[in-house]
């Protein structure tokens, strides 16, 4: 099979959509991805899986800790402006949470320390341990055959 065939079964997985976050010298970073699971209840761990040629890969190595903000169904910008499908740049505003950057109105935020990390073909695999949560209500943002859409249907642009 070719990686065009794959990346299309691939995609007939819907899943939601977040944004990860670092901070590297007080700097933030962030990144969509739509690789993220639950992988633990005790101990609490996530799993996110970056890309071994992408910046933010280095970010989550140097930091040792990263967020998570899973999307809500009004962030498609968010989603595509941290995947690079918008050429301007803008100046984003994160909040604060267990001192670490997240997507404002993100239905949820979720702060790890990097429990482990394995290397997986072309990705790294982080496990995060988590430290915190914060939940709101709300419906997600979802991703399924290379578009985004909502619950309810499509929102109607290509990316991710």
């Amino acid at each position: 099979m070719d990686d065009r065939t794959f990346r299309t079964a691939m995609g007939k997985f819907a899943t939601g959509v977040t944004v990860i976050t670092t901070e590297v010298n007080d700097e933030p970073y962030g990144m969509t991805a739509n690789a993220f699971m639950s992988v633990s209840v005790d101990p609490k761990l996530v799993l996110i899986s970056i890309d071994e040629k992408a910046r933010m890969n280095n970010y989550v190595r140097k930091a040792g800790k990263f967020a998570v903000s899973i999307l809500n169904e009004d962030q498609q910008d968010m989603s595509a402006y941290f995947a690079g499908q918008m050429k301007e740049h803008r100046s984003v505003s994160f909040d604060q949470f267990n001192s670490m950057p997240a997507i404002p109105g993100a239905l949820v935020h979720l702060t790890c320390n990097v429990h482990d990390s394995v290397m997986a073909g072309d990705h790294t695999l982080y496990i995060g341990e988590v430290t915190d949560i914060c939940i709101t209500d709300g419906e997600p943002l979802t991703f399924f055959s290379g578009k985004y859409k909502q619950i309810n249907g499509p929102v109607g642009v290509k990316g991710v």
